[in-house]
């Protein structure tokens, strides 16, 4: 029976699809159209999204703003 309840979990295990990728600081700087939209939602619904996601998509663009960009370190 505990090797039946094994396999099953192992089965549901993997039967889940990879799980979503975080939004980190670096990449929302390399992406300003997600860091944008994440800032809306931020402001405008703010139920859908958390504070941590906030606080990355505002250094990110404070980042961009000042000018820590990746297309600016190749030079």
């Amino acid at each position: 029976m505990k090797k039946l309840m094994l396999l099953t979990m192992i089965t549901l295990l993997t039967a889940c699809g990879p799980s979503k990728p975080t939004d980190t600081v670096d990449s929302l700087v390399a992406n300003p159209e997600r860091t944008k939209e994440l800032q809306r939602l931020c402001k405008e619904e703010r139920s859908k999204v958390n504070d941590e996601i906030c606080m990355r998509a505002a250094e990110a663009a404070k980042r961009r703003f000042f000018g820590d960009r990746p297309e600016q370190k190749s030079q």
